[in-house]
Order: C-alpha cells, then sequence, then structure tokens
C-alpha cells in the first residue's frame, strides 16, 4: 500500500509508528492494560503478530509479549537511533515499525517484544473466525 492511501486509512498517530519509526506515549496508548483473549494483527498488513497468551505487564506502559505466534512474520535489525543499541522489530509484510524487543523478559527466552499499539489491531477471540483468523484459535484449546 502506497504512502497516499496509508495516510487515509491510518490515524495520525498509527501513521507516525508504523511508517516514520515513531513512538506512541507509554500508559496513553489503547493496548498496554488490555488482557481480554485474542491475538494482535498488523494494522497495516493485518497479518497476525502476537498473542494474548503471549502478553503480560511489564511495567513499561506499552504491551509486551514473550513472543510473536509465528517468528517469520516479523524481523528484526538493529536501530541505532536516540543514542541507542537496540532490536527493532518490523512486521515482515507491510514493514512496518512494531517496536523493540530487549531480553529482560520473564519467559525462558527472557524475551520481551515492547510493541506500540498504534501498529496492532486487536481481535477479541469470539471474532477471529469470522474476521478470517480462524486458524489461530487452536492456540486457545490447549
Amino acid at each position: 500500500m502506497d504512502k497516499k492511501h496509508l495516510i487515509e486509512k491510518l490515524t495520525p498517530i498509527q501513521f507516525e509508528v508504523t511508517q516514520n519509526n515513531g513512538t506512541e506515549p507509554p500508559f496513553r496508548n489503547e493496548y498496554w492494560d488490555k488482557f481480554s483473549e485474542g491475538i494482535y494483527v498488523d494494522i497495516v498488513s493485518g497479518k497476525a503478530l502476537f498473542s494474548s497468551l503471549d502478553k503480560y505487564d511489564a511495567g513499561c506502559g506499552w504491551p509486551s509479549f514473550t513472543k510473536p505466534i509465528e517468528g517469520e512474520e516479523i524481523t528484526e535489525k538493529t536501530d541505532t537511533s536516540h543514542f541507542m543499541i537496540r532490536t527493532e522489530v518490523r512486521s515482515k509484510e507491510a514493514d512496518s515499525h512494531l517496536g523493540h524487543v530487549f531480553t529482560d523478559g520473564p519467559e525462558a527466552n527472557g524475551l520481551r517484544y515492547c510493541i506500540n499499539s498504534a501498529a496492532l489491531k486487536f481481535i477479541p477471540k469470539e471474532e477471529m473466525e469470522e474476521k478470517g483468523y480462524g486458524k489461530y484459535l487452536r492456540l486457545f484449546n490447549k
């Protein structure tokens, strides 16, 4: 999707985050404290990225996950902006900036995917089938 169509489709903060590598304010974003069952998809491509089953409160003010649903839907690259060395997380298909991954997570893998709400759309578990994400319902049957 070209920039013109994205400007029409996305809110200003969604565009700033996904297209200009922006960051939304902590504790003042849509999903930082949401823990309903469902999945989080890329706001641009609609690809499934994260599950509520892997979400936890990291105390940072952004949605935090221990892992993506499917690793092949995201890419990671070195980010040296703001006088730091971090690992940026981007959606593979749309190349949207999502956030960063850090090595201070709680699980065995020690990862914390700190993701901007503005880069995501939440699909509640009860709507996943009708919205075309039925194959991910298996995650909730464990």
